[in-house]
């Protein structure tokens, strides 16, 4: 079964499924909306085709918008019995060497349910099977967190003095970064320091978050009274959506409901500057992230399996 570059003519819709106009829909204007953003490329896309000329399997290298070196796979389609498996691997090594030859070192796909637009993505666990068969390791169990702009915000937690990114420069936060990270409960950043040590993690982090669209004055670190950082706000927004982004607090200043503090700050700030939903994900092992989320009025819609693949 050949695997090649999709031609215009299939392009945005790739695979689709007679019984699912719906999802038809979604998908193909998931992905005229990524091809309009640079998130994606034409030559990304890639298809198999069966002896018919149908197609029955498909994938698009995902990055954000810009950027010439991929990063992860979205719209990931095949059949999910053994032959469709069986494409589906020769569909994700050829992405996987695509990727590769476009500078990719690391590339992820995520699997979210409840089934959802714009993905729709079927069979959860036959689809982490395939992932593991092709190199993929599962990087967090996360869960998905959403609010609505009829939600109440939260009332201002007073107990921290806030300061921003232009009025205190980069260094302040790689540095309380550098110092939360080794103790986080988020899986994947205990994995970056793993890999690289707490400052150069933290450097990466950082940097990760400078690829997303914010504006400078909503990066902020709050203070106690005696002067001591004690929380990282890094409020933003992806290509779909508004974000929290990312949040910190100092292990010194754990258990204060100061996560509580920071995700109701970087909503205020979204809110204010125009956002109607704004998105969060954490670990489910993070529980205080999650309570955070929880007291800030935002809702748990959905599970998150993260995987990830070294090239």
């Amino acid at each position: 079964m050949p695997i090649r570059i999709a031609r215009p003519d299939e392009l945005p819709a790739l695979v689709q499924y007679a019984e699912q106009p719906e999802r038809n829909a979604a998908t193909a204007a998931y992905l005229t909306d990524l091809l309009a953003k640079k998130c994606t490329r034409p030559e990304w896309c890639l298809v198999a085709e069966d002896e018919a000329g149908r197609l029955t399997a498909a994938t698009a290298l995902w990055t954000l918008p810009g950027n010439d070196v991929p990063m992860a796979l979205v719209l990931l389609e095949t059949r999910w019995d053994e032959p469709g498996l069986a494409t589906g691997r020769a569909l994700l090594a050829e992405a996987v060497a695509l990727a590769g030859s476009l500078g990719a070192t690391d590339l992820e796909h995520v699997i979210d349910s409840p089934t959802q637009p714009p993905q729709f993505q079927a069979e959860p666990e036959r689809r982490a099977e395939l992932l593991r068969l092709t190199g993929f390791e599962r990087a967090r169990d996360g869960r998905r967190f959403r609010r609505d702009s009829g939600a109440e915000l939260t009332s201002y937690d007073g107990r921290l003095t806030w300061h921003s990114l232009p009025s205190l420069g980069r260094e302040p936060f790689i540095a309380l970064l550098a110092e939360a990270l080794p103790t986080s409960a988020d899986a994947q950043l205990a994995a970056k320091v793993a890999r690289h040590g707490a400052r150069r993690a933290a450097e990466s982090v950082f940097a990760d978050m400078e690829e997303f669209s914010y504006e400078p004055s909503w990066w902020e670190i709050g203070y106690t009274p005696d002067g001591t950082p004690a929380a990282l706000s890094l409020p933003a927004r992806n290509p779909s959506t508004a974000v929290i982004g990312l949040v910190a607090v100092s292990p010194a200043r754990r258990g204060n409901g100061y996560a509580t503090a920071v995700v109701a700050r970087g909503t205020r700030m979204l809110v204010e500057a125009g956002a109607e939903e704004i998105r969060g994900d954490c670990d489910a092992a993070n529980t205080a992230m999650i309570m955070a989320f929880e007291r800030a009025g935002y809702e748990n819609f959905a599970d998150r399996q993260e995987f990830t693949r070294r090239l």
